[in-house]
């Protein structure tokens, strides 16, 4: 071989080898700009509330933010990274409800190659709290806005505002009830006449006052699931969140057409609660009763009938109820929470301090319940299950999770969307909870509640 050949290859070997490098380059610089700028948005939600407003975004990637707050007026502004504006992130602007309580409007626009800008307009200050959620249950990656007041509601202020006639009546009541008895007593036990007259007077039998409650009793309804967490969805596709949202109403309806009794919603619409938040709330308005609404699924679709579970500190009472237990514990991760702002401590606290005597008194009432729904309905098991549920770990409110029906069952989702079924159900409820309480009436609380 000629050197000028030998140089010839060599050249030509150069050349493959920078065009290789080119190709290489190129290649690598494509797959960075798919990395950092191809994130797909596969969805767009937002959750009002009185307690916070949700905003979710679902991509196929996380997607990078930064976030700056503005006043004069009231604004959250949110870049987001490796996005360019399309209709589905446009379908936003569209979702903001006329009766959110943070939200007037939010503007979308393309702040930059490939940034986009959201700007929330706020009708008051908000504490936001920016977080993303890996994949789970169906959902992709999702970045949550969640938009908390500054001066968060007071729960058991406005309870007491809302119950304040009916206060206010029962008070009245129970002072006429004392009038009745202290005039019943006088007259049963006359000045003693002479011994004559005494004769002639058949003994009197003392008449006992009319029973009555010292005060309002309150009972917190908890409707299982909400916003970003459907709960189990039968084959219908009904919803658990919808479904025991209005069996939570139809309840509380009922629970106020009692002159004793008020109520306390842990959530009123479509939105998710945290399991401890759902404890905090229950605790917050002073409850004397926990009772959480759901409708669960089972790995079989021939699973029936309706439950009543209680905590357990020694272990689930079946398979079944560790099954629902763990399946119900997991809500938090599908319904999504921020665990780095989450106090730990607290929560912890809050779940290990359980006593007996509430495991005891939700027991109780339990079975009064399971008693009313077995005159027309058929049971999963005659007596009150037990299990590590989280959200029955109020220390001091007996708490109870009530099941429906298997919403799995093709029957019995059927018979959870009449509307019948659910006031039948919220009427043995409301029955099972009055016989409780008139064998344990609540004690007087030293302040008004």
């Amino acid at each position: 071989m000629t050197s000028r050949e030998s140089k010839s290859i060599n050249t030509s070997r150069r050349k493959v080898l920078k065009a290789s490098a080119k190709a290489f380059s190129f290649a690598l610089l494509l797959t960075e700009v798919d990395i950092a700028w191809g994130a797909k948005i596969l969805g767009v939600r937002i959750w009002p509330s009185d307690d916070y407003t949700r905003v979710t975004l679902e991509s196929d990637t996380p997607l990078p933010v930064t976030q700056q707050i503005l006043t004069n007026p009231d604004r959250l502004v949110v870049d987001v990274q490796g996005l360019e504006l399309n209709p589905t992130l446009k379908d936003l602007v569209a979702k903001v409800k006329p009766n959110d309580p943070y939200v007037s409007q939010i503007r979308v626009g393309q702040f930059q190659p490939n940034v986009v800008r959201l700007v929330f307009d706020l009708k008051e200050p908000i504490k936001p709290q920016l977080y993303t959620l890996d994949p789970v249950a169906g959902y992709q990656y999702r970045m949550l806005f969640d938009l908390y007041p500054s001066t968060p509601p007071d729960p058991l202020m406005e309870l007491v505002k809302n119950s304040a006639r009916k206060e206010s009546a029962l008070a009245k009541s129970n002072e006429e009830v004392d009038l009745i008895a202290q005039f019943a007593v006088k007259k049963d036990r006359p000045e003693k006449p002479s011994a004559p007259v005494a004769q002639a007077i058949p003994e009197a039998k003392e008449t006992p006052a009319p029973a009555k409650y010292k005060r309002l009793i309150t009972i917190a309804i908890d409707a299982g699931h909400g916003g970003e967490d459907p709960g189990a969805i039968g084959s219908m596709g009904s919803k658990e969140k919808h479904v025991v949202l209005s069996i939570a109403k139809r309840l509380r309806d009922k629970i106020e057409e009692q002159s004793y009794m008020r109520s306390f919603l842990t959530r009123d619409g479509d939105y998710f609660v945290p399991l401890h938040v759902r404890v905090q709330k229950a605790r917050s308005v002073q409850a004397d009763l926990f009772v959480s609404i759901h409708a669960d699924a089972f790995i079989e679709t021939h699973a029936k009938g309706a439950s009543v579970f209680a905590l357990s500190q020694m272990g689930a009472s079946s398979t079944m109820a560790r099954w629902m237990a763990n399946k119900e514990n997991a809500s938090d991760l599908i319904g999504g929470i921020n665990i780095k702002t989450q106090d730990r401590q607290v929560a912890n606290l809050l779940l290990d301090m359980s006593t007996t005597a509430q495991i005891k008194d939700s027991l109780q009432v339990g079975n009064s319940i399971l008693k009313q729904i077995s005159g027309f309905a058929p049971l999963h098991k005659g007596k009150v299950e037990q299990a590590s549920f989280a959200v029955l770990k109020a220390p001091d409110i007996p708490s109870i999770l009530v099941e429906t029906a298997f919403i799995s069952n093709p029957q019995e989702e059927a018979k959870l969307n009449d509307n019948s079924y659910q006031d039948r159900i919220a009427e043995a409820i409301l029955k099972g909870i009055q016989d409780y309480f008139s064998r344990n009436p609540p004690v007087a609380r030293q302040v008004n509640s």
